[in-house]
């Protein structure tokens, strides 16, 4: 498969800002081979690496998808947590956008339970049993609800560790990539040029703060999850 069958454009890319990385002496010298170039400052991401790497993603999890393997993405930085959310709720893939609980994957047995609280009280919520106990009991029900609902949503349906992650800022999101190290569990990543490529198994380098950017990554491998989904005996 190649780039033109996820239609990746380096004319939209760059109309999405996906090049721009971030001020030069912030870089990590191992993200080297996909610099283009200084410009006043800034470092400037080689657009066709990105371009053959994403290429390679979207191979990668479209065959996984066919496979039925479970996506989880996960972005927590104000500008991609609601397009985490809804990227994810398009290609039906499990999702973190508020916070990173810590060991919310190596420690599964916890989150698994906390998981189980969380559908016993929206239940109550649902049948109307929270609101016949006694106001405070109710009250401090309703809030562990709240604070559940908040933290752990995206992830309601996920019944086992996922096959694959996704991650949108590297640095930000450093205790899931470690979680996923320690798990063997496979990493997708946009590295901005401040990032370490060897620390996923499947680099996009891709600017990781600006909305367009993360958006037009997103869009190409949620598109490619969910072909892989129509190719399904």
């Amino acid at each position: 498969m190649k780039e033109t069958q996820w239609n990746i454009s380096l004319e939209e890319m760059m109309e999405a800002g996906v090049h721009f990385g971030h001020q030069a002496r912030k870089w990590n010298p191992k993200m080297g081979p996909y610099i283009f170039a200084e410009r006043r400052g800034i470092h400037i991401i080689h657009l066709a690496q990105t371009a053959r790497l994403l290429s390679e993603a979207c191979d990668f999890v479209a065959n996984a998808s066919q496979k039925k393997k479970q996506f989880l993405l996960v972005g927590t930085k104000y500008q991609a947590a609601d397009l985490i959310a809804a990227a994810a709720k398009r290609a039906r893939c499990h999702y973190v956008n508020e916070k990173w609980l810590g060991g919310m994957l190596t420690n599964w047995s916890t989150i698994e339970t906390r998981l189980q609280k969380f559908k016993e009280l929206e239940s109550k919520e649902i049948t109307g049993a929270l609101n016949q106990l006694p106001k405070k009991e109710a009250a401090v029900l309703k809030r562990q609800l709240s604070q559940l609902r908040k933290y752990l949503d995206g992830i309601k349906y996920m019944t086992g560790l996922p096959d694959i992650v996704i991650i949108i800022d590297q640095q930000q999101e450093s205790t899931a990539v470690q979680e996923c190290i320690k798990l063997g569990i496979p990493t997708i990543c946009l590295v901005d040029t401040d990032c370490d490529p060897d620390l996923t198994d499947m680099p996009i380098p891709a600017n990781d703060d600006a909305r367009s950017s993360i958006r037009w990554i997103l869009d190409k491998l949620t598109i490619a999850i969910r072909e892989g989904r129509t190719r399904i005996n």
